[in-house]
């Protein structure tokens, strides 16, 4: 979605006057079984997301790629608020980015800026 938009849904349920990357809404319905699981919604601000990897250099496709994982593990239970949850959250964005031939978001270097960047490190 749109800057407008992510700064509405991020300001309204988390309380951050400003727009941000990725915003991950778990499902709080009941499993059905025999039925599909709906963990819940992911929303990627594109163009936050854009400005972010042009900013660090990185392809927009690898960024968003990141963006998706990072949701997704958010959405299966995953954080990394505290340190030692974002030690075990962040080796697995690291292997599946690696699984689909995208380099370490989190390593220093050309492609990556070393720490979380804007918005990953709040949501």
């Amino acid at each position: 979605t749109n800057d407008a938009e992510m700064h509405a849904l991020n300001k309204q349920w988390r309380g951050f006057d400003k727009p941000t990357d990725v915003l991950s809404f778990p499902s709080d319905g009941p499993e059905i079984p025999g039925e599909a699981s709906h963990l819940g919604d992911i929303a990627i601000g594109y163009e936050t997301a854009f400005k972010d990897a042009e900013s660090m250099g990185r392809p927009f496709e690898g960024h968003i790629s990141h963006l998706l994982i990072h949701g997704f593990l958010h959405l299966l239970g995953y954080d990394h608020i505290e340190a030692e949850d974002a030690k075990v959250m962040e080796p697995l964005e690291v292997r599946i980015l690696a699984g689909l031939g995208w380099p370490d978001p989190y390593a220093t270097g050309p492609y990556a800026g070393g720490a979380h960047v804007d918005g990953m490190g709040e949501g």
